[in-house]
Order: structure tokens, then C-alpha cells, then sequence
């Protein structure tokens, strides 16, 4: 089997593929340790493996050379590079695109080989162009649903509340208490912003652009946009395995 992993800021996705790309298992664990006792034994099985990483050289390396001492084989580690599978990166320095963001943009363009905008609801909201001819023409960078309500919790003394709250974003309406203002607030937020890019992104690429969302709002938003878009969920790791191709035996 092949593990794949996606080291963000604060927790690892991982999933695991058989050897005919099926994924046989998936989760999240903050560190290699939670991770070691998710798989319950099943690294036994593991040939290969392969990461993309978001985190300082110094903690890659950790998390290299962890998983050689405990799978006893040498994982590979998804780098920047200028072009990949046809996308070539717009950064002037190509080295300074967030790795998920490269190969998310990279497997949507991959994907539809048309003008595509690829959008990543997260933790932070991502969005890159990529124009018909591969090129990408760079992005934004926004903050997503959690840090929206995140920030005005913490900045502010009087707005308190404990209930989550998940409105229609496709009919938002006012709140009538504060929780629900918060909310739908933030909503409103997010479905404007990510309305703007896509008309910025028809003026850059035209009309026949595919639109791509990933991420875990994803298919949230794509109920209040007035256009077609495609929910692909495993985005970043459709990247890795362009980035890093590997047999799986």
C-alpha cells in the first residue's frame, strides 16, 4: 500500500491506497504518533509513501526522518519546481507558492486542461488562475470561516456565544441574536468574497472557465454560486501523485 500524507500547519491528512489507487483508509492526527496508532498496524503493509508539507525545512526533516525509522523505507517529499504536468508556476519566486496550494492548482488544471479558477475552502481561502495555456496567473489569499469568527471573538468582549450555528448560504437573512449575526455574517462574508473572485476570474480567463472547489466548506459555497463548479475533495493529493509518482505494490 501507498501512504499519502498532507502536513498543514496544525494537523496531518493522510490516506491510504491499495494497489489498484483505491483509498483503503483516511483521517487526520495532529502528529506521527496518532497517526502510528490510527493506522493500527496496517504499516506493516505499507511499500511507499510520499508527503506534501506546508511546514519549515527543519520540521520536514523531522517528519522525514521519523517516518523512515518507522516504516523503514525513505518517504519522498513533494518540492517546488517551476512546471509541473504542464502548469507553469506565476510566483516570480516559484519557491514561495504554498506547496498545497501548487499542486491543488495544478491537479485542477491537470484535471480539465481548460482555463480553470481553483478555490480552497479552509482554514484560509486560496484561490489561483490558471489560464487555458497552463500558466498560472497567481491568486488571493483570504481568511476562511474559522478565522473569520475566530478573530471576531477574540478582538471583541461582548460577542460570546457557544452554539455553532450553519445558515443557508445560498438565502442568507439577519440574524436576530448575536450568535446568529456572527454567523451569518461571516457567511456572507465568504460567499461575497469568493462571488468576486469569480468574476475577476472571468474577466482574466473568460466565460468558459472551469470552476473547482476543494476544501471543507466546498460544498457549502458551491450551493449559493450562480454557476456550475466542480467538488473535488482530494485535490491536493490528485497533486502529489503528479508531483511524486510512485507504483504501488
Amino acid at each position: 500500500m501507498l501512504l499519502e500524507l498532507d502536513c498543514g500547519n496544525t494537523l496531518i491528512k493522510w490516506r491510504l491506497l491499495d494497489r489498484e489507487g483505491r483509498v483503503r483508509d483516511r483521517d487526520m492526527a495532529p502528529d506521527l504518533v496518532e497517526l502510528q496508532r490510527l493506522l493500527g498496524g496496517q504499516e506493516r503493509e505499507i511499500h511507499g509513501c510520499r508527503l506534501v508539507s506546508v511546514r519549515s525545512a527543519e520540521e520536514n526533516q523531522v517528519v522525514l526522518d521519523q517516518l523512515t525509522s518507522w516504516l523503514k523505507l525513505h518517504p519522498v517529499l513533494a518540492r517546488s519546481t517551476p512546471e509541473l504536468a504542464g502548469v507553469r508556476n506565476g510566483y516570480a519566486d516559484y519557491t514561495k507558492l504554498g506547496m498545497d496550494r501548487w499542486l491543488a492548482l495544478v491537479a485542477g488544471y491537470h484535471l480539465c486542461r481548460r482555463a480553470c479558477v481553483v478555490i480552497d475552502l479552509g482554514t484560509a481561502v486560496t484561490v489561483d488562475f490558471v489560464n487555458a495555456g497552463g500558466q498560472h496567473l497567481g491568486g488571493y489569499i483570504a481568511p476562511g470561516s474559522k478565522l473569520l469568527r475566530g478573530s471576531l471573538k477574540r478582538h471583541t468582549r461582548l460577542i460570546r456565544y457557544e452554539q455553532s450555528l450553519r445558515g443557508d448560504l445560498a438565502t442568507p437573512r439577519p440574524g436576530d441574536s448575536t450568535a446568529e449575526a456572527v454567523e451569518f455574517g461571516c457567511d456572507l462574508m465568504l460567499v461575497g468574497f469568493v462571488r468576486e473572485q469569480l468574476r475577476v476570474a472571468r474577466q482574466a480567463l473568460g466565460d468558459e472557465m472551469v470552476v473547482i472547489l476543494t476544501g471543507g466548506d466546498a460544498e457549502r459555497m458551491a450551493e449559493a454560486l450562480p454557476q456550475s463548479c466542480h467538488i473535488i475533495s482530494d485535490l491536493v493529493f490528485d497533486g502529489l501523485a503528479l508531483a511524486c509518482p510512485m507504483e504501488i505494490d
